[in-house]
């Protein structure tokens, strides 16, 4: 088998850091593994971050999984947690099987994994039942993001919405501050700290600052999506400096 695989992602198209954290994760990987990656995007239109803008783009999902899988890529990622999670409780499996089988109809059949169930599945191979999480929504999608995970069985016991409605300007928060924002939250009796439930607000420098402060695990969309891509590849789930869930231990 190659060594070489290509990375296809489903962006927003107003998204300017998942393109960043995840080759930034699994260029990291090259240093320690012989496995290497290409990274390839096809994008969807959205700029406000509300349930109208999330549902018209979600339309588009499957336009951009025929494109990818026209570049043969060897897993597919949906990169918009809360485009999923606003479709509905449970959503994520639905959209996965329905653009995996446009992949197959194109003759070149890739896994597909998103952020919003990639983030799910993570906390479970943590065993965490109860997190604190931080999100950069506003807070009625906040909500729905809390009682999705919720559906699934993870109680979010503490949460911080921090309201940006421009997407853009979620990618400008500064992760240097969400180790404050952790401070200000009762983290006693979690399991585990969801630092960033969105993949498009930064929180990769943050993390060992956030696990270190708080002695609990700390996940991200963006490293729980890194964990599933590369599972999804049969491949060893290890990154170095990217939090416990890549740290080798599952």
């Amino acid at each position: 088998m190659s060594t070489l695989y290509r990375i296809g992602q489903i962006v927003p198209s107003s998204n300017i850091t998942m393109e960043t954290e995840i080759p930034a994760m699994l260029t990291a990987r090259q240093l320690i593994r012989p496995e290497r990656f290409t990274f390839h995007s096809s994008r969807m239109r959205m700029k406000h971050v509300t349930k109208e803008e999330l549902a018209a783009m979600d339309k588009e999902s499957d336009r951009c999984a025929l494109e990818l899988s026209d570049a043969q890529v060897d897993v597919l990622g949906y990169a918009c947690l809360v485009a999923i999670m606003s479709m509905g409780r449970g959503y994520h499996r639905e959209s996965q099987q329905r653009l995996a089988a446009v992949t197959r109809e194109n003759n070149a059949a890739a896994p597909v994994i998103s952020s919003a169930g990639a983030l799910v599945d993570g906390l479970k191979v943590l065993g965490a039942k109860r997190i604190a999480l931080v999100a950069p929504y506003m807070k009625p999608l906040t909500e729905m993001v809390v009682d999705y995970i919720r559906h699934e069985g993870i109680e979010v016991s503490v949460w911080h919405a921090l309201e940006i409605p421009n997407n853009l300007d979620v990618a400008r928060h500064d992760p240097a501050k969400l180790p404050a924002i952790v401070a200000g939250l009762d983290t006693t009796d979690v399991d585990a700290i969801v630092l960033s439930a969105c993949v498009q607000m930064p929180s990769l420098p943050a993390v060992a600052t956030v696990e270190a402060q708080t002695g609990k695990p700390v996940v991200t969309a963006a490293i729980a999506t890194t964990y599933a891509m590369l599972k999804a590849l049969e491949l060893e789930a290890v990154v170095p400096g990217a939090g416990a869930l890549l740290s080798g231990a599952y």
